[in-house]
């Protein structure tokens, strides 16, 4: 037994869970399908699988508290319903993470669907560097090619390495620390919980370790970088001001 449950929230995402959860349920003891919506469910599950239905959605933060509250496991994963795991993903990040007593949270290498590096280990964000990645300075500095320290570009690295923060969509979390930290703050609307729970963490003295032997592909969608003014990068904003008042010593990043 390793211990681990599994968390995914779906929003409308049935299609993607036909191919994440056939792969994802042999790879934990215990799993949880948030469905945020309607249209939130395959017609066939695996068996064990079980189904917390909202009456009405909520946001993302809220819905993981809730999977990782109806489940048991000393270790929670979160998966995005796009996430393709690696048959072994689960079971390396649970063995790198278990054998360091402070690692509170592990992540995988991550690929695009055509097998290129995902820069998902990455610094905590600075002012200047936000500045350009949410406003139109992105098209004369387009982040993915210019901000090589945040993203860490050209570091795919093949041992584990600590991180700032890691993007969410395919966490294994300690329950110990999501206990201590109050688990994902919930008053994100959508966008910046992960570097938020990363911030916390690393305050409180836990670790944040990419481990590059899990694998996971994901179609990143990068929803926001599309359009400038929508109501995603209306979330991110709001997120991002929200980071800022609750820490606000990271003003000093410039």
């Amino acid at each position: 037994m390793r211990d681990v449950s599994a968390v995914v929230v779906s929003h409308g995402h049935a299609s993607a869970l036909e191919t994440l959860l056939p792969l994802l349920a042999p790879q934990v003891d215990e799993l949880v399908v948030v469905a945020n919506r309607p249209g939130s469910l395959p017609p066939e599950l695996p068996p064990s699988t079980r189904v917390l239905e909202n009456t009405a959605p909520r946001r993302l933060a809220e819905n993981v508290n809730l999977g990782v509250a109806a489940t048991t496991g000393g270790w929670v994963l979160f998966s995005n319903p796009d996430v393709v795991p690696d048959t072994r993903a689960v079971e390396e990040l649970h063995a790198f993470a278990a054998a360091r007593e402070r690692c509170g949270l592990a992540g995988p290498r991550t690929s695009w669907p055509d097998g290129t590096w995902q820069p998902t280990r990455r610094r905590f964000p600075t002012v200047r560097g936000t500045l350009v990645r949410r406003t139109p300075l992105r098209r004369v500095f387009p982040p993915l090619e210019r901000q090589h320290g945040h993203y860490h570009l050209g570091e795919d690295v093949t041992e584990p390495v600590e991180a700032d923060w890691l993007l969410g969509s395919f966490l294994l979390m300690r329950r110990t620390m999501l206990d201590e930290l109050g688990g994902w703050d919930e008053g994100y609307p959508h966008y910046v919980e992960d570097i938020d729970l990363c911030y916390r963490a690393m305050r409180a003295g836990w670790e944040r370790w990419y481990v590059p032997a899990a694998l996971v592909t994901h179609d990143w969608a990068q929803v926001v970088d599309r359009r400038l003014l929508s109501r995603h990068a209306l979330w991110h904003a709001r997120g991002m001001a929200r980071f800022v008042v609750r820490h606000p010593e990271t003003l000093s990043r410039l």
